[in-house]
């Protein structure tokens, strides 16, 4: 059985709103697919195109107000503090919005009296679909983005010869105009304001049959047997691409490149493109009545129906977005992936670094999708240049820093307003490199990407904390100075409330765990070589230094902040001190039982009050609770983020749309059914009741291994874990374990509740539970 051969989103109805549509993207081109029937809208982007430009936005004052900024903090004056530090803001403290390439509009004569209809999107293969009958003629249009290709591709086609016959237009809501170019193509040309970038998108009609006209505004087919539409765009962005004929000739060069290929070879090269990446993973949790439409799907669950393959088909949907708007050589997946409608997005679909832009990746290694983390490491290294410059001139610190938000022109100074001034972006992000490295083994990135990030990330921070003098809970401790726990306030004991603070609880999770990453890091390429042993002593030094994390006596819950302050919202969505329990694996039930059973408490506090709102913070919730081992409350709150915070698309609603809930969403079910960040591998950690049979194949965990299970009753029944590293597997089990590699039993040992059997790297080892 093959549970990825009927993962489909499917429709009844075209979609009216842009929250209905369906995607299809390659990483750095995405599409939106209402499936029209008289009138069919494709909105189009290209991962580049911002408003904006580069500039300087680094501000001096903000180094000479630093040290009273610091002093009024640590005298409980804060709001003279966030008053004085609005001078450390960025200059100019906002950026540009992400933006719409156009739409293709497609208008057909005709077809107003339909039958048959029916619209969706293939995971499996990455085309969406629309069909539909006029009389006995049968219409149908496929739409799939190629990332071999470089292409958006639409075919139209119908049963019966010569009755393809529209209008193609390009249309956008501003700065651009259109132009025939030849007697089968159209081009959209524009520029973002008077000093933005550059853009086009070119429109091919390659028809069967019939007849084709241009103007500049359209082009017009007449009774074509067939029709094949190709839409190359590109900018004139170059910091990351050499494109020294701007966006017209890589226009030109990618339809060139395809001019000699059919459509028979594009489909069939972007199918085996991105079933390489897809089918690595298959996921069964149980059987549904599928030949229903996936609106009433979900409309079903809310009203309390059974459907575990909506889940499964949330799963893939996460997955397929992630290789739709993250590929390597494209930009990471932004607020809204690759995706977005506006010219003026909700946050300008940027890169927010104090959650949004990680948890986007939060799947990427569990979920067998490592390729698709690489646009994010490459992103960190434009930030490199810009945020050491800005480490230099905010903070007097070596190293890079990256504050709560950014773009695709290095963007890396506080922006906003004060709650911006939280220079903990660059260090979070830092944790993804080496989550990388530890799911795939591989020491040459480590030493030759990862670790240098790494360390400059780490170096800021070491120049940035400063000693907590004395009146202060941490007395000679290591704390940061100013902090924030990401836009939440608190209430200090004088009834004010403020945002600005030292030592968040956050900074601290983070720092911890950035430094102790890079101490591992030393000591793992120094085994040849003595690697920069003063700055471990350095980082070792710091970390026995650093303010310990804080339990209040009040309530038994884990402090957000490092004194014990009221929450004035206490239903916060931000859920920022719980860190170090997901993503950091600092707060573990099994290494630090009291921090756990604090982290409980603050979890339950915050729910109590409203918490998880929106669907990022929903998502986040699911994985908190699998990292607590509580299976039914994790797949209460995915219940919830399906049936409170999904659009009918199945997209995340914060409101309005951004892709971090859904990514979020996918990490949480993967979570749910296998863990390895304590150092071994825990198989179905959180399975809840309602997924009491199933199987899951190609979950990847640290120390380079993949595998799969297969469970009945809620009880393993096998596994199969290849290995890609040939490092020893540790798993934690009750149950006995007879391993089995290439039909030779091999040897197990086991210690209390740790089995462990050496591996080679790419042998597969079976795996029986309980005999």
């Amino acid at each position: 059985m093959n549970s990825n051969k009927n993962l489909k989103l499917w429709y009844r109805e075209p979609a009216e709103e842009w929250t209905e549509a369906l995607p299809v993207g390659n990483g750095r081109l995405g599409a939106m697919v209402f499936g029209g029937v008289g009138k069919e809208r494709i909105q189009m982007n290209e991962d580049s195109l911002w408003d904006g430009h580069p500039w300087d936005t680094n501000n001096p004052e903000s180094l000479e107000v630093l040290p009273e900024v610091q002093k009024l903090l640590f005298e409980g004056k804060n709001a003279e503090a966030a008053e004085l530090a609005k001078k450390m803001m960025g200059d100019p403290c906002r950026i540009k919005s992400y933006q719409s390439l156009g739409d293709l509009i497609l208008e057909f004569s005709g077809h107003e009296n339909i039958t048959g209809y029916r619209r969706e999107l293939d995971l499996e293969t990455g085309v969406a679909h629309t069909i539909y009958s006029v009389g006995q003629d049968c219409f149908t249009r496929d739409v799939f983005a190629s990332a071999p290709d470089q292409v958006i591709v639409i075919k139209l086609g119908c049963t019966k010869s010569g009755r393809i016959t529209f209008d193609a237009s390009i249309t956008r809501q501003q700065d651009a105009e259109t132009k025939a170019v030849s007697n089968d193509t159209l081009i959209l040309q524009g520029q973002c304001g008077s000093e933005g970038m550059k853009f086009a998108g070119y429109l091919k009609a390659i028809p069967e049959g019939g007849e084709t006209s241009v103007t500049d505004e359209k082009i017009s087919i007449k009774d074509a047997d067939s029709v094949i539409l190709i839409i190359a765009a590109a900018t004139s962005y170059i910091n990351q691409k050499d494109i020294s004929g701007g966006p017209y000739s890589q226009c030109e060069e990618t339809l060139e490149a395809v001019s000699g290929k059919s459509y028979e070879d594009m489909l069939r090269d972007h199918v085996e493109d991105h079933q390489f990446l897809f089918n690595r993973v298959e996921l069964y949790l149980g059987e549904s009545k599928e030949d229903v439409p996936t609106d009433d799907r979900l409309f079903a669950v809310r009203e309390g129906g059974n459907d575990p393959r909506l889940f499964e088909l949330y799963f893939q949907l996460g997955r397929y977005m992630l290789m739709g708007s993250s590929r390597p050589g494209c930009f990471p997946a932004n607020l809204q992936g690759v995706w977005n409608e506006h010219m003026n997005a909700p946050w300008n679909s940027d890169f927010h670094t104090n959650i949004n832009l990680q948890m986007n990746y939060w799947p990427a290694e569990v979920c067998n999708l490592p390729e698709c983390h690489v646009p994010l490491f490459d992103y960190m290294d434009t930030l490199v240049e810009p945020g050491s410059k800005t480490a230099k001139i905010h903070y007097g610190a070596g190293g890079w820093v990256v504050h709560h938000l950014s773009d695709v022109f290095g963007f890396t100074t506080p922006a906003d307003g004060v709650w911006g001034i939280w220079p903990m972006g660059a260090a979070w992000l830092c944790q993804h490199l080496f989550e990388h490295y530890l799911f795939s083994g591989d020491k040459d990135f480590l030493k030759e990407r990862a670790y240098p990030l790494m360390k400059g990330a780490a170096r800021f921070i070491l120049d940035f904390m400063v000693e907590a003098p004395e009146g202060t809970p941490v007395v000679g401790k290591l704390v940061t100075n100013p902090s924030h726990s990401p836009e939440n306030s608190f209430t200090k004991p004088d009834g004010t409330r403020s945002m600005f603070t030292y030592a968040a609880t956050m900074d601290l999770e983070i720092i911890h765990e950035l430094l102790t990453n890079c101490t591992t890091a030393i000591n793992i390429l120094s085994e040849n070589d003595d690697l920069d042993s003063e700055f471990k002593e350095e980082l070792e030094s710091a970390l026995e230094r650093l303010a310990p994390l804080q339990i209040s006596k009040k309530t038994g819950r884990l402090q957000e902040w490092i004194e014990d302050y009221d929450e004035p919202e206490p239903g916060h969505r931000h859920m920022s001190h719980m860190y170090g329990l997901h993503p950091g694996c600092q707060i573990t039930l099994e290494n630090t039982p009291e921090l756990a059973a604090a982290a409980r408490k603050s979890l339950e506090y915050r729910l109590s009050h409203g918490g998880g709102h929106t669907g990022w913070s929903r998502a986040w919730l699911v994985n908190f609770w699998s990292r607590l081992y509580e299976g039914e409350e994790a797949y209460k709150h995915l219940k919830d983020l399906l049936t409170r915070c999904t659009l009918p698309n199945l997209f995340d609603t914060h409101p309005p749309f951004q892709i971090d809930g859904n990514f979020g969403g996918t990490a949480g079910i993967a979570e749910m059914l296998l863990q390895s960040h304590t150092g071994q591998i825990r198989m179905l950690p959180a399975l809840p009741k309602a997924w009491s049979k199933g199987y899951v194949k190609g979950l990847r965990a640290r120390g380079g291994f993949e595998v799969d299970m297969n469970w009945n009753n809620g009880q393993l029944i096998e596994a199969k874990i290849r290995s890609t590293a040939g490092n020893k597997c540790r798993i934690k089990v009750l149950v006995p374990v007879k391993a089995v590699s290439e039909g030779k039993e091999i040897e197990v040992t086991r210690s209390y509740e740790i089995v462990e059997f050496d591996t080679e790297a790419g042998k597969c080892y079976e795996l029986k539970f309980g005999l």
